[in-house]
């Protein structure tokens, strides 16, 4: 077991999808997959291990902002060999086109946090998705009619109340689509350790309209989102 994670050896599938909420990642559990096991408690953090069509999948925790997922993420590489993880998220639109519950693909993150420049000793890095995984999603996203789905560039956000938002403005006047708070540092936690990250997040609040979803509804209707995210990492 790792600091965070209380898995046993073997516990963790080589696939995971990793939801910041640990109840959403109960509730995908427990919908989606057969024959689960509670792998980790520790700190509330939950995660499973089960099947889906066959094939052992886990569901992780990861808490919210890029600071925790790379606890999770980075425990889950290096003391657990996992060899991919698709982060199933929510996100608030930035722009009008992209609608409530519509699902978003990440090509990229950008961000505001100081995390990788620390990293890069001030360099701007590009954190990209696995283009594998992307193509999955992407396919498997296009055979529903039961969802609109876009991809594009996302913004990795540091803070959830910002007290700068016109900041945003120029991400938007460049193609970023929405705002969330992780996906920056899985991706670039993956192109280190030379695994596979996307980021698939649906839209649970409009920065432009004000529509929003209620707290029960981004934790457990979100189902076309975990779908085509266990589509991308069993393809």
């Amino acid at each position: 077991m790792s600091t965070h994670i209380g898995a046993a050896p073997g516990a963790v599938a080589p696939h995971v999808l990793m939801p910041g909420d640990p109840l959403r990642a109960r509730w995908v559990a427990e919908t989606f997959l057969e024959d689960v096991t509670c792998y980790n408690e520790v700190r509330g953090m939950l995660g499973y291990t089960g099947t889906w069509r066959g094939e052992r999948i886990s569901v992780q925790g990861s808490g919210m902002g890029q600071p925790s997922l790379a606890i999770y993420a980075t425990e889950l590489f290096t003391d657990y060999d996992v060899r991919s993880i698709v982060r199933i998220g929510s996100c608030g639109a930035l722009v009008e086109k992209v609608g409530l519950r519509d699902v978003i693909l990440a090509t990229g993150a950008c961000t505001d946090s100081g995390m990788n420049r620390l990293r890069f000793h001030g360099l701007d890095y590009a954190p990209v998705a696995d283009f594998g995984l992307l193509r999955a999603a992407y396919d498997a996203a296009q055979a529903r009619d039961d969802v609109t789905t876009w991809t594009g560039l996302i913004l990795s956000g540091d803070q959830f109340y910002s007290p700068r938002p016109e900041l945003v403005e120029p991400m938007t006047d460049h193609g970023v689509l929405a705002v969330e708070m992780e996906a920056s540092a899985l991706y670039t936690l993956a192109a280190r350790h030379e695994r596979r990250a996307l980021a698939i997040c649906t839209v649970s609040d409009h920065l432009v309209t004000g529509e929003e979803t209620t707290a029960l509804e981004r934790q457990e209707t979100f189902p076309a989102m975990v779908e085509i995210a266990l589509a991308a990492v069993t393809a």
